[in-house]
């Protein structure tokens, strides 16, 4: 009999959804994706998003409630670059910001000139910044950050108890990250996500981060599955995704399976056959 290879099983708890989602347009894109030497000013220095990525940001937000995952995610990770987090509190954060708010603003507000209100943290899922998920690193300044405390004063309700440095120490003036370098940083990514508990996590990051990560994904698949998850990102798309853990990396059981057998006490029908597969053993061992 023909075994059908064409799907996998795995249990349920050992697999996440991820939301994976690249930042709206930044101002270092309106130039840079028509010349790509322009991502070498200094004036694009941590890039922060132009208006139509505003608005860009305020559609997808609405698809994130309209289709009902902005209930479902339970935690928001994000690179921490101000064009990500912009992104990230605007499509996940709560609506404008209010004094009377006994918990802190996601964004303050006209953060990185972003000409918009306060963003409230409440009743929204947690956001935390985390360096493995940045761009490209080094040489083009709209990829270096600021330092973690001029962040914090912008986005209040942020987690950045994930960077271990103030200032940015990974990027560097002459050194640019290879594609190479890129991609197994990304791998270590998805594998820091199974130290998570979250099942449903978004990813708010960036278009090189994102295709040389996922161009290493696919090879088991069917040309037009493994087309699919390589394809570049577009400003502002949203992508989600099944991870499976095949390595036990995470530590996690299941809420769903069910032993058995309960109350205590054989089940016969099942007794019978564990039997008969002991002998069909025995007698197939002893020829």
């Amino acid at each position: 009999m023909d075994i059908d290879s064409t799907s996998s099983l795995y249990p349920l708890h050992r697999s996440k959804t991820i939301h994976l989602v690249r930042h709206a347009q930044g101002i270092h894109n309106v130039i840079g994706d028509k010349d790509y030497k322009a991502y070498m000013s200094p004036d694009y220095f941590d890039a922060e998003l132009t208006q139509l990525g505003w608005k860009q940001v305020e559609n997808l937000r609405k698809h994130v409630h309209a289709s009902g995952l902005a209930k479902r995610i339970d935690v928001v990770i994000t690179s921490p670059l101000l064009r990500t987090m912009q992104t990230a509190v605007g499509v996940f954060g709560g609506e404008d910001y209010t004094d009377t708010e006994e918990s802190l603003p996601f964004m303050l507000a006209n953060a990185g000139n972003s000409g918009r209100s306060a963003i409230s943290s409440l009743n929204c899922p947690p956001i935390v910044a985390v360096e493995l998920c940045r761009e490209h690193l080094g040489v083009h300044p709209c990829d270096r950050r600021r330092s973690v405390s001029e962040y914090e004063c912008l986005f209040p309700a942020i987690d950045f108890s994930l960077i271990e440095s103030d200032e940015d120490v990974l990027w560097k003036a002459n050194v640019r990250e290879t594609k190479e370098e890129l991609a197994s940083r990304g791998k270590k990514f998805l594998d820091w996500l199974w130290t998570r508990e979250e099942k449903e996590i978004a990813i708010v990051t960036h278009s090189g981060f994102l295709f040389h990560t996922l161009a290493t994904f696919g090879n088991d698949c069917h040309p037009l599955v493994r087309k699919e998850i390589n394809k570049h990102f577009a400003n502002c798309e949203l992508r989600s995704m099944v991870i499976v853990d095949k390595s036990m990396l995470g530590t996690g059981t299941s809420t769903t399976d069910y032993p058995g057998r309960i109350p205590p006490g054989p089940d016969i029908q099942s007794a019978t056959v564990d039997e008969k597969l002991a002998n069909d053993k025995s007698v197939s061992g002893s020829t």
